[in-house]
């Protein structure tokens, strides 16, 4: 029930109970408001302050005494757990009125204790006061600096976490030299009062305003990331060798925290990043940049009418996919570059609403705060057309859409009759398909509007139409940021918002959640690349869904009563480097299918190569209860039996791991697993559900980088067949061991015994430490040393000691005969 109202102006933002006593509790009145155009923080005495509850919160007294007599703005208070008559409250107020309140007798009378200047800074944000649970005097204060007190807060030592923007923390009640604090890059554990501190590398809580991907193999993905310094850049994939994985492949791209960074096509190399309005081409062979800033301004600390450019934290950069080198930047207009950024065009007039009433100062009544963040009336979003160039779209944060069909020499104002206006627009985006047709995604939630918002024009904007009613699969108050359409089947739609992933597979008509295995976090970009989906998120870093070929097929929009095996996208062959762990996929060709809801079959998926021979069978069900495992050579099927290969309806994923059936192994979780690696080239899927036999070709490309170094197609394909022949040679050395010793349980004469005894000896090695290598011991190494490593035309030497050890198992099956 509501125990404590002011107005739909105030809310509350701390409650703090008497330790010992729960029925005693205070409360801090806050009239706080963000729009997109300001920060307002604090009023007047009747529209904040602390009060005090007696009784459980049934009534409340409001404390006043020694406290602020004007503006009151935020207030965070710290109750002693050691002397619960000790109260502080750290109080926004105009200029030496702010600071921290000390109250002894449980808030009847407070006195300021200090107005330092940094335990106050950016209260909007900040503004956190907590106390040792041992020690009354002992205070800590978050702010963009973090600050400890010793004396009750007459005094303050500044801590050194590893990152500023500090927001709260938990002290233990039994070691207060052990807690945790929180921060703008994460959170950190400290054991020694703050001397020392874990690391935040170990955290997937990365806030990135938006995602790009350069043109490597495997690609990289870029992005400003809240907060870390630069704009950063990680791989899609493994990329190469590491020693501690966890922490690696990470890079800085110029720029700063608000991003973005765009790689130049053909040239990853070169990023051209953007700091809250800088533009900066940074060169990642030499670790620096160079500046290049749309009219070279300071804009921190303007009233936005005063600028000749407004430039948003984020302000986009996009690359024209039709030249990489036209570079678009955007403030209240749009900028083109042909230079990387020496000189710049202005080729478009000012494109925002412009509202006189919204350029206003940031910040008010008591807390001067402008970054960039609330410049309102500027450019947000921009795209040019891939299909037809010179056709450019942008959106404005305050509400505004333009588009030009030649380059910037005239612009339409093709804003939804019916979009509410000063909403954000977040994305804009031009159909792959058709230079008429683009989507808009707006945002309104700072407006107080949580409605999601994506428009669809097919007439180049002289019509819309609105994809999101709030009925048809995104919900009514599931905010959207960003709508992107696949550039490999027209009409599939993947939309962002707030709370997670939404894919429409009929142009928007319906939406369906496509969260997947993702944590429920705004979604802020998207892009498609490869036949990938790479998402940057608000909170939980970089995801990728790979391989997204199956939506693209006809089949996938046509499923019935009958299984699907889709035709699996070609794949780059790549290898996963030597490396003890990361979280990053193996290398894999995904072969996706669809089963009916009634299927209660046994399924059989057969790897066949380009001649039609089968080289990899993977069985699951009760028809294949029993093991059929011979050998090879006699040409009889090998199963290698896996519950990976799903019997469940729906549409399912298997992972080949683009490798051949490897050697027989007695020990049932290794055999036949491990098999060489199979060359570049045309392949079959043939896959048996019960009657059904599907089938479907696929390419494995060689990785790129293996082809520059050198390597070719035929030293690959003479690798795979000396491992293949290593890989036969292995099986049957080790079935001939586990024939022996079968035999030599038997009731033989003692002239055999001897023999099998003797070629025994030769084939397996003595249990023990550091024991002579015996044959099967040294023909696994020599498999090991060729087919599972890097590709390449295997030496000389490998091939004779192949030759020499095959010579030698002949030689053993000669005395046995």
């Amino acid at each position: 029930k509501k125990v404590l109202y002011i107005s739909d102006k105030v809310g509350f933002s701390d409650i703090e109970f008497l330790p010992g006593n729960p029925r005693v509790l205070y409360a801090t009145a806050w009239k706080a408001e963000r729009k997109p155009w300001t920060i307002v923080s604090g009023g007047t005495q009747s529209e904040g302050g602390i009060y005090k509850s007696l009784d459980g919160g049934d009534t409340w007294e409001k404390l006043t005494e020694g406290l602020p007599e004007g503006l009151i703005g935020k207030i965070d208070l710290g109750v002693s757990q050691a002397d619960s008559k000790i109260l502080y409250a750290l109080v926004e107020a105009p200029n030496d009125e702010g600071g921290l309140y000390k109250s002894e007798n449980q808030g009847k009378t407070f006195v300021q204790v200090s107005d330092e200047g940094g335990i106050r800074t950016r209260p909007f944000y900040y503004a956190n006061v907590e106390v040792d649970p041992t020690d009354p005097n002992v205070v800590y204060v978050m702010a963009t600096g973090y600050y400890k007190s010793n004396d009750g807060g007459k005094s303050w030592n500044r801590l050194s976490p590893p990152h500023g923007d500090n927001h709260d923390m938990w002290i233990n009640p039994n070691n207060p030299d052990l807690f945790i604090q929180a921060n703008d890059g994460g959170a950190n554990v400290t054991f020694n009062g703050g001397k020392t501190w874990s690391t935040q590398l170990n955290q997937p809580t990365a806030e990135l305003y938006q995602v790009e991907v350069d043109d490597q193999y495997p690609y990289w993905l870029y992005a400003g990331q809240q907060d870390n310094s630069t704009t950063i850049a990680v791989p899609s994939r493994a990329p190469s060798a590491i020693q501690v994985p966890a922490t690696g492949w990470i890079i800085n791209t110029g720029g700063c925290e608000t991003g973005p960074a765009v790689p130049k096509p053909g040239n990853h190399n070169i990023v051209y990043a953007n700091c809250k309005g800088r533009f900066d081409v940074y060169d990642k062979r030499t670790g620096v940049e160079k500046n290049y800033d749309v009219g070279a301004a300071n804009m921190y600390g303007h009233n936005p009418k005063e600028l000749k450019y407004r430039f948003q934290r984020v302000s986009p950069i996009h690359v024209s996919p039709h030249n990489p080198d036209k570079v678009y930047h955007t403030s209240q207009y749009v900028h083109m570059t042909m230079d990387d950024g020496k000189t710049w065009e202005t080729i478009s007039p000012d494109l925002t609403a412009f509202e006189p009433s919204k350029q206003v100062i940031s910040g008010s009544p008591i807390t001067r705060d402008i970054t960039g963040e609330e410049f309102y009336s500027t450019i947000y979003a921009i795209r040019e057309s891939s299909v037809k160039e010179g056709v450019i779209w942008v959106g404005a944060n305050d509400g505004p859409i333009h588009m030009t069909q030649d380059g910037g020499e005239s612009w339409e104002n093709v804003t939804p009759k019916k979009l509410l206006p000063g909403g954000r627009v977040d994305a804009v985006e031009p159909s792959p398909h058709n230079a008429e047709k683009a989507y808009v995604a707006v945002l309104r939630y700072q407006l107080g509007d949580w409605k999601p918002y994506i428009w669809k024009t097919m007439d180049s904007g002289n019509s819309w139409e609105l994809l999101t009613d709030g009925t048809n699969g995104i919900p009514a108050d599931y905010p959207t940021r960003v709508v992107r359409e696949d550039p490999d089947r027209e009409g599939v739609l993947y939309a962002g918002t707030e709370f997670g992933m939404f894919i429409s597979l009929d142009d928007g008509k319906s939406w369906e959640s496509f969260q997947q295995n993702l944590p429920v976090t705004p979604i802020t970009d998207i892009k498609i690349f490869r036949k990938d989906l790479a998402i940057s998120t608000m909170g939980r870093g970089f995801w990728v869904l790979d391989n997204l070929s199956s939506l693209h097929q006809d089949e996938f929009h046509a499923i019935g009563n009958a299984p699907i095996l889709f035709k699996p996208k070609d794949t780059y062959r790549y290898q996963f480097p030597k490396m003890r762990s990361a979280n990053f996929p193996q290398p894999a060709l995904d072969i996706d299918y669809y089963l009916p809801a009634d299927t209660d079959k046994a399924l059989k998926l057969e790897i066949l190569n380009e001649e039609g021979a089968v080289i990899k069978t993977i069985v699951v069900g009760k028809d294949f209860t029993d093991d059929t495992i011979e050998d090879m050579q006699l040409s009889e099927t090998i199963y290698i039996k896996s519950d990976k290969l799903s019997q469940d309806a729906g549409a399912q994923r298997f992972k080949w791991d683009m490798t051949h059936t490897g050697p027989w192994s007695k020990n049932e979780n290794r055999s036949f697993r491990g098999g060489p690696r199979v060359s570049p080239g045309t392949y079959s899927a043939r896959l048996t559900v019960g009657e059904v036999v599907l089938n479907q070709t696929f390419k494995l490309t060689a990785d790129p980088r293996v082809l520059e170094s050198g390597i070719t197609q035929e030293d690959i394909l003479a690798q795979e067949k000396l491992s293949l022949g290593v890989s036969s040679l292995l099986t049957e050395a080790r079935k001939l061991s586990e024939a022996l010793g079968e035999e030599s349980k038997e009731d033989i004469q003692e002239e055999r015994k001897l023999l099998v005894e003797s070629a025994q000896g030769l084939l397996d090695t003595e249990k023990g430490t550091y024991m002579k290598p015996m044959l099967i011991d040294q023909i696994s190494y020599l498999y090991g040393t060729v087919s599972r490593s890097a590709d390449f035309y295997p030496g000389k030497d490998a091939f004779d000691r192949y030759d020499e050890l095959m010579g030698q198992f002949e030689e053993i099956k000669n005395t046995l005969k």
